[in-house]
């Protein structure tokens, strides 16, 4: 199939830097349905966008460049570089889904292996960029959360993420804890296959999987439990725990701080640096 002229031309609009905002996906529960006979899982799930994300600068040329908008956190710029910026890039490959090029930089603040869609949502908002949102099967190519962070909003999601239910919108808030390391979704998937037994917790059936890959994980737990005394969700296959509510919910140890669309604050618990974040839900994107 030939989709190099999905989506309007509009090289003529990358003449003038224009700036995206890629939002974090949260999962706000997760269970594996079934496997498919390629391997792939098929999932339930409930996904809202979050004012929590990534900022992107798009604009004449050809490449990638990832910049750390963390503020002095040293762990996560660690960790961006090790995102390619090349053709794997799932920035590249949602501008050659297009048959269009562009110099993209993204300033990252969703750090990579949280299980928050990063990638995925960078993607969907070069799609939205260029028009190219329907059919929204043609997203999928790209991954399985592609095709929810480019509608955004709130949504069920089966399948293996690509069987969109659109849920009405409503106002949420949520508290994140983001860990100092990522976790492998390749990885989360192979142990849960490795595990037997009957699931019995709520939100996430993949976190015995993700724990048993980062041990680390538990502590993480934890840690946002000990400042909620709210029992944590873990947020997709990746790293982050999260909880509903605001910073009213939780005992800070520091002031937090506001940026555009959400508040931070960095907090050490048991000699373990976090950032704990306080987001609300989003309306559809489209």
């Amino acid at each position: 199939m030939d989709f190099a002229r999905w989506g309007p031309a509009q090289i003529e609009r990358l003449t003038v830097s224009e700036t995206l905002f890629s939002p974090a996906k949260l999962t706000k529960h997760l269970r594996v349905t079934g496997v498919r006979s390629d391997g792939m899982h098929e999932l339930e799930s409930e996904m809202v966008s979050l004012s929590f994300g990534d900022t992107m600068e798009i604009s004449d040329g050809n490449g990638i460049e990832i910049l750390d908008d963390t503020v002095a956190l040293s762990w996560l710029g660690s960790h961006l570089s090790g995102i390619p910026t090349g053709e794997s890039n799932l920035i590249s490959r949602a501008l050659d889904l297009v048959g269009q090029r562009a110099m993209v930089r993204v300033f990252k603040r969703i750090p990579p292996g949280a299980g928050l869609g990063g990638g995925s949502s960078n993607a969907a908002a070069v799609l939205r960029y260029f028009g190219a949102i329907e059919p929204i099967e043609k997203a999928a190519l790209l991954g399985a959360d592609v095709p929810f962070c480019v509608k955004g909003g709130r949504a069920i999601a089966r399948g293996v993420g690509e069987i969109l239910e659109p849920l009405p919108y409503k106002w949420e808030s949520f508290v994140l804890l983001l860990s100092p390391f990522g976790v492998s979704t390749g990885e989360v998937y192979a142990n849960f296959d490795l595990m037997t037994g009957e699931w019995k917790g709520t939100g996430n059936n993949l976190e015995p999987a993700a724990q048993s890959c980062e041990p680390r994980l538990k502590k993480s737990k934890m840690a946002l439990q000990s400042l909620s005394g709210t029992e944590p969700i873990l947020a997709g296959s990746g790293s982050t725990y999260f909880i509903p509510g605001t910073f009213a919910d939780v005992e800070l140890q520091s002031t937090p701080i506001e940026r555009q669309g959400f508040r931070y604050a960095d907090v050490t618990i048991d000699e373990v640096r976090y950032r704990v974040i306080e987001t609300s839900a989003l309306p559809r994107l489209d």
